[in-house]
């Protein structure tokens, strides 16, 4: 048992690597990237967001870049009674794809996209009080193939997240 212990704090130790090298879409075209998204499904391990997921619906996110090549996202999230709207900005930190927030210590990727129907944005908030992390998937009609979620899915476990962590959002028809 105890000779298995160093094997078993070695591989954990690539698990945790493995996750932090989240993929990234090569040359994002930003022009065919902006627009309207719709967030159909989400996992994240955030307390705040596990203790809501079976409450939320799908919300609807406007992509922008500003002219220097920072990432402008508007979300609005239907709530019981009114509709809750966020505003962040994204700095560019010179990869394409790869936006960093300064004040809120987020980090933010875009995964994959074929521009017209999907993209997986992975999003890390490095705080001390609780370091979370979220994948999330956006399409630009609010209707999911099971095609798309099955693939989005597939992806969950690859950045060390699990599927009890999983919420697919219901249409908010808002």
């Amino acid at each position: 048992m105890t000779a298995a212990l160093p094997s078993l704090a070695l591989a954990l130790l690539c698990l945790l690597q493995a996750g932090a090298q989240v993929p990234m879409q090569l040359d994002l075209d930003t022009e065919k990237f902006a627009g309207v998204w719709h967030v159909t499904a989400i996992a994240s391990n955030c307390s705040i967001f596990l203790k809501m997921k079976n409450e939320m619906k799908s919300s609807m996110a406007i992509i922008s870049f500003m002219p220097e090549g920072d990432l402008a996202l508007k979300l609005a999230w239907p709530m019981m009674d009114k509709c809750q709207k966020f505003e962040l900005l994204f700095q560019q930190s010179g990869q394409a794809g790869h936006y960093m927030g300064a004040q809120e210590k987020r980090d933010l990727r875009v995964m994959e996209t074929d521009y017209s129907h999907y993209a997986v944005l992975h999003e890390a908030h490095h705080s001390e009080a609780e370091p979370t992390m979220a994948l999330q998937l956006l399409t630009r009609e609010q209707d999911v193939s099971p095609q798309l979620l099955q693939k989005f899915m597939e992806l969950i476990p690859t950045v060390g997240l699990t599927e009890d962590m999983l919420a697919i959002l219901p249409k908010s028809g808002k």
